[in-house]
């Protein structure tokens, strides 16, 4: 299959991610009903941003363009692509970077999230015949000549072990931050709720930590969140939220809230399901600097860094963990 083709597929794709087709809203369903996590409101989400980011064709030809993909691939590789679950078709990026590079990919999806791409390899490969050739499923992947692996800091030691001798990507926990100057609008801080709040927080992308300056005044901030104030309702969340606000009351610790989240002063820039961290700070550059140095870190949100309300969209040369996926497949 040459590289058009393969474009012209994900095109394809991407329009009937964007319909109504009910083969995609029974997928869709289905995979709300396999994950507590995912309700409708945020599968929709990733779908969209799939559709609109990553599957546009002007889009995709910049991103091919970049690497100077061969037209026809003469010396396909089999790549094992071990998914992660955390927030709906997180694992869609590899999957496109592998299929767009020529290579073959064996695909080990998490159990908190297969019903989505195993619904879309089977729309293409009724579109295509040739498309099994290309792309197949395994809960145990051997035999394959590299792995891009994705996981939790505790997972990512056993694909080192299972793993390492093979040319690999392996990523592990990451999050995001955002700094605040004390000068931002309304609207600003409701883009911002956005990067806190949607996937309900579990993504490496999601901001779980603030940066403020002295004597920040968090109420315009706390009332612009209110208007996810809703997801209270979502007894995954509730529970969360009520555990963590147990905490602080029994710990005798200050705490503000807006009915839906707790903040919190900590240094720590990972948060619990719930909870965002903040920390004040006197020198920004000394604060960007150390931040850009820090490998938990996968994205800074604020002034002249990425937009408020950018952070759940990312772009196909947005790579996870830093890493350029399409560089490391162009180099097997």
């Amino acid at each position: 299959m040459i590289l058009t083709q393969r474009i012209d597929h994900l095109v394809r794709l991407g329009e009937y991610i964007q319909s109504n087709d009910i083969g995609w809203q029974m997928a869709k369903e289905k995979a709300c009903q396999e994950n507590g996590w995912f309700i409708p409101e945020f599968v929709n989400l990733a779908a969209q941003n799939i559709a609109r980011n990553y599957l546009e064709r002007a889009a995709l030809e910049r991103w091919v363009q970049q690497y100077d993909i061969a037209p026809a691939m003469n010396r396909a590789r089999t790549v094992g692509i071990v998914m992660a679950g955390n927030i709906p078709m997180v694992g869609f990026h590899d999957f496109i970077s592998v299929f767009v590079a020529g290579h073959r990919a064996l695909i080990k999806p998490s159990a908190r999230d297969e019903a989505l791409i195993k619904h879309m390899v089977g729309l293409l490969s009724a579109w295509d015949s040739r498309i099994p050739e290309l792309m197949a499923f395994s809960d145990v992947l051997k035999k394959c000549d590299a792995y891009i692996a994705t996981g939790s800091n505790n997972t990512s030691r056993y694909f080192e072990y299972y793993f390492g001798r093979y040319r690999h990507i392996i990523r592990r926990n990451k999050t995001s931050v955002a700094i605040l100057m004390g000068t931002e609008t309304e609207k600003d801080l409701g883009k911002l709720a956005d990067d806190v709040y949607q996937f309900f927080g579990l993504g490496c992308r999601n901001v779980t930590k603030l940066y403020v300056p002295r004597d920040y005044n968090f109420q315009p901030l706390l009332q612009a969140f209110e208007k996810y104030n809703y997801l209270v309702d979502h007894h995954k969340y509730k529970n969360n939220y009520d555990y963590n606000l147990a905490l602080n009351i029994l710990n005798n610790r200050f705490y503000m809230t807006n009915g839906s989240l707790l903040v919190v002063e900590d240094r720590a820039v990972f948060s619990p399901i719930s909870q965002l961290n903040f920390e004040y700070y006197t020198d920004r550059s000394l604060l960007i600097s150390s931040l850009e140095g820090n490998e938990d870190i996968q994205c800074i949100v604020g002034l002249d860094k990425l937009p408020f309300g950018k952070a759940q969209s990312p772009g196909l040369f947005d790579y996870a963990d830093k890493v350029d996926t399409m560089l490391f497949l162009r180099t097997l």
